[in-house]
């Protein structure tokens, strides 16, 4: 929860930043916003400490950098425990991120990259060894994220009546 509601600017901020927050200056932003760059940069600030904005990363084409499998495994851990397992689950080699599920019998999805089968494999038997039920496993051939539209003033009608 944050402290303050997010508002139209700060979507417009948070559809820059996920956009491309390396090469998005906050001037760039406060063009698009209609506001000034320091205000551009205390909202930024804001959304950083009420935890909106958790951090920023690379997005890795992992079969371009020598990782050509990426392997979802279904998981069912006991409920109370689902969430104190997912900084363990983190540390697994390969492991490069945890969903957390609500509905279904599943309630964790790993995500784990590798070369080669013998990559993937251990990441399965840690799961198992942590006690968790690993009830199915997909190959994935590509991934591709955008902007959250919701974000992007562009797409809202303006007719908030």
């Amino acid at each position: 929860m944050t402290d303050e509601e997010i508002d139209d600017v700060d979507k417009a901020i948070l559809y820059a930043l996920q956009e491309d927050a390396r090469n998005m200056s906050s001037g760039d932003i406060a063009e698009r916003t209609g506001t000034s760059d320091s205000t551009v940069r205390k909202r930024i600030q804001r959304l950083e400490s009420d935890g909106v904005i958790k951090g920023y990363s690379a997005s890795v084409d992992y079969q371009k950098s020598g990782y050509p499998l990426r392997m979802l495994l279904y998981c069912t851990a006991a409920i109370p425990e689902r969430g104190d397992l997912v900084p363990d689950i983190l540390d697994i080699d390969g492991v490069v991120s945890v969903q957390e599920l609500v509905t279904g019998e599943q309630n964790l999805l790993v995500t784990a990259v590798g070369e080669t089968d013998s990559d993937i494999t251990p990441v399965a038997q840690e799961l198992l060894d942590m006690g968790l039920t690993v009830a199915d496993e997909v190959l994935v051939r590509s991934h591709e994220t955008t902007p959250f539209g919701k974000f992007n003033s562009k797409t809202q009608t303006g007719d908030d009546s």
